[in-house]
């Protein structure tokens, strides 16, 4: 339920790149599934049966008509056809669009430079980079002893592997510290459960050993012939068991050296930027920690830093004998401390190093041999401070726009002076420079090639803060085609919202978007709360028994864009996705009118069925998201909101829901009963579609072109309720 498909520019990789609708009475049944269908202007909309599953709890019972549409397996025939009658009658109401879905396509596919070369990333002896070549749909990685890569190799060309498969991914590129050898997982569902493959770079073949069942990445240990794994648990999908396995030997015989028995805590690992040592991380909702282990001692079991307390978040960053520890201890919004290793277990020990804060929030930090780099958030905005070990001098690392995203990425090398950066605004494509820390300048490596007649300056963007209903101001990026806005209450609008996990939506630059700027929409993000935007308290604002902050964020967005004339009224559309999908659902039950259209995507819309499902994947870990439903507190609270439990009868927008089959992080039935409800309880005569990827996932489809004809379809719904047709 955490991911959210906005478009953000670089994958994260372990090598670290390392019209109206008639109802009539007419009813059939289809491949005796018991579907009914409603004949709508010559399209048939599937009806779903109805078998009532009562559900009580509190005293409290509910009775769900579609319970029926969960199936495990997916393998159900009753199941499989229904979802395949919606498919049908979903290309039907769309085919007149067919010409402008084609349009689109070739249209967002014109301004990919086909063939591109990521910007090289050094770590250990080589430097890595990915490149795309043609009509390929997946990319290819390669490592160079240099930057100016004069002696490329390619170690994994993802073409290759993905040729017959419908659906493929790779993840957790990692390189052996030798150089040699190379892990990978791969998953040909999308289910997110990943078999780990081993490469010897040096031969180009595999080795015997693979590992099943796992979330996807490793960690080497010293020795170039141990690694360390995450399994997953098959029905929940979390990962709790953490082996080692030595290279040549059966994964059976792998020894289990951690096993977390509290299922509301997520895991991953890492290793030190100075490969030392190997770290377990523990992550909640509201607690996180870490344990240690040796890199260097293929014997070594895991030592927790602190026990977990709950409340208490903490990430440790080690450099030489100090570590470096970016913590809520005392600080709502975070603070830097630093305690030398042998006394970190005392928390009395550690030392401020950068002060708690009420307006700021401290995101993040960089460790280098002679400076830290840290990312702190200020009114909406994050930006880049280097301080000098020695000298204690500071030096801002300071851009242009007025909105925008920034970050580090692949600083492997703690002898380095130099910060590699990522940055991008709404009208500023995905850039990578590197940055003198001793100086400031920068040095742009890469921008975002975006062909045909784009310029940056032919759009314009604004970060403006609307007041809600209860007078807390909430920023929106904007962004427009200069010459296509008038700001007279005549431009369609398109606004997108998220607002959970503390996940901050920043501004970055979509050459897909252009498609409707170029069309005259106005594109907005409303940075409601239960993101970070405005720090920690943000977030804690729009969670739990507060969670219908995000709601009223988005629709008080909404109805001052329209009174400020950004946005037409009538022609307004909304779109989110996941925990997103919650919101467009919460939302078209509260403020229907508001909206011509909706485009919820894979949408988190059964909140109290599923939190009270510890069986369904993610579902514990997230009561510190959401509430824990089996108390009566969170399960009224939950209850008054759940879009699915919400569903009324009244008039809802035009609606377009999307989901994958095989979703690991909302299940496809979810959607599924949403729209089969809506359809039953509905008063308008507007579009309900519901398409389903039969053979993707969460994140949609694998290819890099395929997901832009996903874009294209969804764009083409909009652009045809808004009366544009080409």
């Amino acid at each position: 339920m955490t991911d959210e498909t906005y478009p953000f520019a670089f994958a994260a990789l372990s090598i670290a790149i390392l019209s109206g609708c008639n109802q009539a009475p007419e009813e059939t049944q289809k491949n005796n599934t018991q579907i009914k269908t409603v004949q709508v202007a010559q399209a048939i909309a599937p009806i779903a049966k109805k078998v009532p599953y009562e559900m009580t709890i509190h005293g409290d019972t509910r009775v769900d008509n579609y319970y029926w549409l969960r199936d495990d397996e997916r393998k159900a025939s009753e199941v499989i056809n229904y979802l395949e009658a919606e498919n049908t009658y979903t290309d039907a109401m769309l085919a007149h669009t067919k010409t402008l879905q084609s349009k689109l396509f070739e249209e967002l596919k014109g301004r990919i430079k086909k063939d591109d070369d990521s910007v090289p990333v050094k770590n250990g002896d080589y430097f890595y980079s990915t490149q795309n070549r043609g009509d390929n749909e997946y990319t290819t990685y390669l490592r160079s002893s240099d930057f100016s890569g004069t002696d490329q190799q390619v170690i994994l060309d993802v073409n290759e592997l993905a040729k017959g498969h419908d659906y493929y991914a790779v993840s957790g590129l990692d390189v052996s510290p030798n150089g040699n050898l190379m892990a990978y997982g791969e998953d040909t569902v999308s289910r997110r459960i990943y078999s780990i493959k081993i490469k010897d770079l040096t031969t180009g073949k595999l080795l015997e050993d693979t590992l099943e069942g796992t979330n996807g990445g490793i960690v080497w240990a010293n020795d170039n012939k141990t690694v360390y794994y995450i399994k997953k648990d098959l029905q929940t999908l979390l990962g709790y068991q953490v082996y080692r396995h030595t290279l040549g030997t059966s994964q059976a015989d792998d020894e289990l050296i951690y096993e977390e028995t509290d299922t509301s805590y997520y895991m991953g690992m890492s290793k030190s930027k100075d490969k030392s040592e190997i770290y377990i991380w523990h992550s909640s909702t509201a607690a996180s920690g870490v344990s240690v282990l040796s890199a260097d001692d293929a014997k070594a079991m895991p030592k927790r830093l602190i026990e977990r307390e709950a409340g208490l978040e903490y990430e440790i960053s080690k450099l030489g004998n100090t570590y470096y520890i970016v913590t809520n201890l005392n600080a709502v919004n975070f603070q830097l401390m630093k305690v030398d290793i042998d006394k970190a277990g005392n928390k009395a020990n550690w030392q401020s190093v950068i002060p708690a804060r009420d307006n700021v929030k401290l995101e993040g930090i960089d460790l280098f041999g002679n400076y830290l780099v840290y990312q702190e958030r200020e009114k909406g905005q994050s930006k880049l401070i280097a301080r000098n070990l020695k000298t204690g001098k500071e030096l801002p690392l300071s851009f242009n726009d007025s909105a925008y995203t920034i970050s580090t990425y692949g600083n492997n090398e703690i002898d380095s002076d130099t910060l590699r950066v990522y940055y991008t605004s709404m009208t500023t494509p995905d850039s990578s420079y590197d940055v003198n820390l001793a100086t400031g300048n920068k040095t742009l490596l890469k921008q975002q090639t975006v062909l045909g007649d784009f310029s940056a300056d032919n759009y314009a963007s604004e970060r403006i803060f609307v007041t809600a209903r209860d007078g807390i101001k909430v920023p929106v990026s904007l962004v427009y085609r200069k010459d296509a806005f008038k700001k007279d209450g005549t431009n369609p609008l398109l606004q997108y919202g998220y607002g959970s996990y503390g996940a901050t939506m920043d501004p970055t630059f979509s050459s897909s978007r252009l498609s409707l700027l170029d069309r005259g929409f106005v594109f907005a993000i409303a940075h409601v709360r239960g993101s970070q935007m405005l720090g920690r308290p943000w977030y804690e604002d729009g969670k739990l028994l507060t969670k219908k902050n995000t709601f009223n964020d988005f629709v008080d967005v909404t109805e001052e864009l329209v009174t400020q004339k950004y946005g037409a009224k009538g022609e307004i559309f909304a779109r989110g996705g996941s925990a997103g999908g919650l919101l467009m659902g919460a939302v078209a039950n509260q403020a229907p009118e508001l909206y011509k259209g909706m485009v919820a995507a894979v949408p988190f819309v059964d909140v109290v069925t599923t939190m009270l499902d510890a069986s369904i994947p993610l579902t514990t870990n997230e009561y510190g998201e959401w509430g824990n439903p089996n108390e009566k507190e969170y399960y009224d609270y939950m209850l008054s909101y759940s879009p699915y439990d919400q569903v009324s009868k009244q008039a809802y927008p035009n609606m377009l829901v999307t989901t994958g089959l095989h979703d690991s992080q909302v299940q496809y039935f979810e959607p599924a009963k949403w729209v089969a409800k809506l359809r039953d309880y509905k008063t308008d005569n507007n579009k309900l579609l519901f398409k389903i990827d039969m053979e993707a996932g969460h994140g949609g489809a694998s290819g890099r072109f395929k997901r832009l004809e996903d874009t294209a379809f969804y764009y083409a719904f909009i652009l045809d309720l808004a009366g544009i047709k080409k």
